[in-house]
């Protein structure tokens, strides 16, 4: 565990910001489950997508979250609606980009990393929310 907080930490992480820190960890994690990362930081004017996935035949968007503390609820708590739908959008405009993936099934997760002074805590939310007709 000390190895991972060293990397979180290290001179350039620091230049890179813990958000990304905890991307690229998000991404070892996902990895480690099997997922194929297919795109990292994805943007449009409509909004970004941390990581775009493929678990099996599954087109996953997942959004990460890393924080310190709890003080202002859990990483995953930051997640409300108004960002859910720029995901979403940012999510449709991936897929008109890449026509190859249109059939595939889609689901959103979000992978919540708290820091603490022992490790990491690392909460993975599969179908965290879904697209609302």
């Amino acid at each position: 565990m000390k190895g991972i907080l060293k990397r979180l930490f290290a001179p350039s992480t620091a230049r890179m910001g813990l958000g990304k820190a905890g991307e690229k960890e998000a991404e070892r994690f996902l990895k480690k489950k099997g997922y194929r990362i297919v795109e990292r930081n994805y943007r449009t004017r409509r909004g970004e997508i941390d990581i775009v996935a493929l678990d099996g035949d599954t087109l996953v968007f997942v959004e990460v979250k890393t924080r310190l503390s709890h003080s202002f609820g859990t990483p995953q708590d930051s997640v409300d609606r108004t960002k859910m739908a720029h995901i979403i959008k940012a999510s449709k405009y991936y897929i008109t980009e890449n026509p190859a993936l249109k059939d595939h099934n889609v689901r959103f997760d979000v992978v919540g990393i708290t820091v603490h002074k022992d490790g990491l805590k690392i909460e993975h939310i599969p179908h965290a929310f879904e697209v609302e007709e």
